[in-house]
């Protein structure tokens, strides 16, 4: 019986040193499942069979989604630019054409711009007037001035008609390109002939006395199409003059 007892005994010890020893072990295990900073380090259950950290694989496709949601704000940054420098070059090619169109017009404007048809005179008869002078009234403006005085084109046209006609004497019909037709009456010479094609301010011929007149003077008509006469002084006011 006393081996027995003594036998039991040391089993007994032996259990109770591999409880300790277990109970340290898994003490030890605790305190290494923890990191220096604090947090939890990756339990067992958190690796695969291979024993590959499946926590790292989450974090890089964290990383993979912020890096393609960067590249798309990238992209779409990049297209937003793209359009704006579309509609800067678009918006200064439509102004380069504005101002090419202003330009061409402006140039054309000066071109077609009238001008007063003689110099050194003074008005004498104006459009509407009556009396023993005329059969009718007065179908034009009356600019006195010595004979010889030359006489310009007021625009640009064409020479339609020279020659002497009656009360009017020798005058000269210019056709402007809106068919208004401009007669100059009463001249002592012609300078231009039918067909020509003048500029304003292109000498047509002299003022002079031919013609019913009580002085030389220059006797404008301004005809609209060809038609009945209207106010010359009215029409070169229209045209930015101040006869």
């Amino acid at each position: 019986m006393a081996p027995t007892v003594a036998g039991a005994l040391a089993l007994a010890v032996a259990a109770t040193g591999a409880a300790t020893a277990g109970a340290g072990q898994a003490s030890a295990h605790e305190a290494t499942s923890r990191t220096t900073n604090g947090t939890k380090a990756p339990t067992f259950s958190e690796f695969d069979t291979l024993g590959i950290d499946r926590s790292l694989n989450d974090r890089q496709r964290a990383i993979s989604r912020d890096s393609e949601r960067d590249a798309q704000r990238d992209a779409a940054d990049e297209e937003l630019q793209k359009a704006v420098e579309s509609q800067a070059r678009q918006r200064n090619a439509a102004l380069s054409s504005l101002a090419k169109s202003a330009e061409k017009q402006a140039s054309k404007i000066a071109k077609n711009q009238w001008v007063l048809p003689t110099t050194g005179y003074h008005l004498t008869a104006r459009f509407g007037m009556s009396g023993g002078l005329w059969s009718s009234n007065h179908t034009g403006l009356d600019f006195a001035a010595p004979s010889g005085t030359p006489i310009v084109a007021v625009a640009d046209g064409t020479i339609t008609k020279t020659g002497y006609d009656g009360s009017y004497g020798n005058k000269t019909v210019e056709t402007l390109k809106d068919g208004t037709e401009i007669w100059y009456c009463h001249q002592s010479v012609f300078s231009v002939q039918p067909g020509d094609r003048i500029r304003g301010g292109h000498r047509i011929g002299s003022i002079g006395a031919t013609g019913n007149v009580t002085g030389p003077h220059l006797h404008l008509e301004v005809r609209p199409g060809g038609g009945d006469p209207v106010d010359p002084y009215n029409a070169l006011v229209h045209q930015g003059l101040k006869p």
